[in-house]
């Protein structure tokens, strides 16, 4: 039998990258998902849900849809997120509140609707998706470590918070990743293969993460078998966070 056989579980940001890998990956391995995102478009066993991160009333309705059709809630994977370029100069108050509002308010909406739900079940688990940028300085990102910082931030105080509950809370600090949003970047970049090369070298291991790789390490954290592990960020990040290799 397969470790996630009999729970249910929601995905955020689960039609494509890093989310619509995980989704498949817990699937695969008996876990009934529901993908919630702006996009539905989804292969099955996948139930896709229409759910805007920064509306409550969305994600109220999108997380009762999933947890009726799926008969319960026992996993919810945070991972839906936008990105940001720029110094603190860079992005006007307008900006910074948007990214905040998908980034860090995302997160709360989802795990405010899905509690209910997760008190529940005897299996609850959250994985936050964060990210390297949480835990080292990279330039051009003001914006957006500053919400994956409160990211990290908020997975350990809803850890503590959710004890009681028999909630785990956890999440996963990717490098940068081989994804939809860094394939845009590097299309507007003047020297697309330059600076893919560039990313590729930031990294210990030279090369980019893949989603199939922060999948693994998300269902890992969100498994029965990891039932005395929360509060814990595990990096997947190619060795970008600890390791200073001689050149």
């Amino acid at each position: 039998m397969a470790e996630f056989t009999g729970l249910h579980a929601i995905v955020t940001g689960g039609a494509s990258g890093i989310g619509l890998a995980t989704a498949t990956l817990l699937a695969d391995r008996g876990c009934a998902v529901a993908t919630l995102d702006l996009q539905t478009d989804v292969d099955e066993p996948l139930l896709g849900i229409r759910c805007d991160v920064t509306d409550d009333g969305s994600v109220r309705a999108a997380v009762a849809q999933a947890a009726a059709t799926l008969g319960g809630l026992d996993i919810v994977i945070n991972n839906a997120g936008i990105g940001a370029q720029g110094t603190v100069e860079d992005n006007d108050d307008a900006e910074w509140a948007r990214v905040f509002d998908v980034n860090v308010q995302g997160i709360v909406r989802v795990t405010r609707a899905a509690l209910p739900h997760l008190r529940e079940s005897g299996h609850a688990a959250i994985v936050n998706t964060c990210s390297v940028a949480a835990t080292a300085g990279l330039p051009q990102r003001a914006l957006y470590s500053a919400t994956k910082g409160a990211v990290l931030s908020l997975t350990l105080a809803m850890a503590a918070d959710h004890l009681a509950d028999g909630i785990r809370v956890n999440c996963v600090n990717p490098g940068t990743a081989d994804t939809p949003w860094i394939g845009r970047l590097l299309d507007k970049a003047p020297d697309p293969a330059a600076e893919r090369a560039a990313l590729n070298a930031r990294q210990p291991i030279g090369r980019l993460v893949r989603a199939d790789e922060i999948a693994a390490a998300i269902a890992y954290l969100a498994s029965p078998l990891a039932s005395a592990t929360t509060g814990t960020s595990l990096a997947v990040d190619g060795g970008m966070q600890g390791l200073r290799p001689r050149k």
